[in-house]
């Protein structure tokens, strides 16, 4: 089973544990509403545990496509775009996840693109909310 397909497995068992070793070192996950990356593969899977414990309701990957694509840093890399389709606080989200993976085949980085606008607000306050309850970010003052 590829790197992808454990990963599409894992998300959509919301099985934290399986992801583990699908995470390079050094991987970068490109949030939608956060201008810098989460990045380390600790940081990572904290926030994929928040996504898929508190955030994420009804959650399914309904499509893949893969090539070659640039990584942040421009260099090419074997890409897979994920299309999911979710519920954030009772708004239907529609989105990507494209993954570059790396040479060993794990996750390098991680970019989710979402829409529409309000979906994105919801996913924000959501993320938001959970980061802070697990400790990962300072509440709000």
């Amino acid at each position: 089973m590829t790197s992808i397909a454990r990963f599409r497995t894992a998300v959509e068992q919301r099985d934290i544990a399986a992801l583990d070793s699908l995470f390079a070192p050094d991987v970068r996950f490109f949030s939608p509403v956060k201008f810098t990356p989460f990045e380390g593969h600790a940081m990572v899977l904290a926030v994929f545990g928040v996504l898929l414990r508190r955030v994420f309701t009804e959650f399914r990957y309904t499509g893949e496509l893969q090539g070659e694509a640039q990584t942040f840093a421009g260099e090419p890399a074997d890409s897979h775009v994920l299309v999911f389709r979710a519920v954030v606080d009772g708004k239907q989200i529609h989105g990507i996840d494209l993954v570059h993976l790396d040479e060993q085949g794990l996750i390098k980085e991680f970019t989710v693109m979402v829409r529409p606008l309000s979906a994105v607000t919801a996913l924000s306050d959501a993320v938001l909310a959970g980061l802070t309850a697990e400790g990962l970010v300072p509440g709000r003052t």
